[in-house]
């Protein structure tokens, strides 16, 4: 399982840690990804962190958000920092066997979602 938190409402400019808790699979076997889904729009990738320490950003969010694991306890973060309004969405982490980008395709499981809203 995965299940993001984390989430909340926040002024732009602001920020917020999301966190991903695993359990039930091999975490290091596996890259986890974060994903966001805003009312009307596609799925996209926002951030991947490979098995080999590789992390991968989302043009429009490198150099504000940061991507982080914690192989002892099975987690994964993400750090978003200076947000703005185009980030509000519903935020997925998941579960992939590799990242070789933001790409939504390869995932396959995901976790439920925590919302951020993001104020102007």
């Amino acid at each position: 399982q995965l299940q993001a938190s984390g989430g909340g409402l926040v002024q732009a400019g602001g920020s917020l840690r999301l966190s991903c808790a695993t359990s039930g699979f091999s975490f290091d076997d596996y890259a986890i990804g974060w994903f966001r889904q805003a009312p009307g729009k596609e799925r996209e990738g926002v951030s991947c962190n490979s098995r080999d320490t590789i992390n991968y950003y989302s043009d429009s969010v490198k150099g504000r958000f940061t991507i982080s694991r914690d192989d002892a306890k099975k987690m994964v973060y993400l750090e978003m920092n200076n947000l703005e309004p185009e980030d509000t969405a519903v935020y997925y982490c998941a579960r992939k066997w590799i990242c070789l980008g933001t790409e939504v395709d390869g995932v396959d499981y995901w976790g439920k979602g925590t919302q951020v809203t993001v104020s102007s």
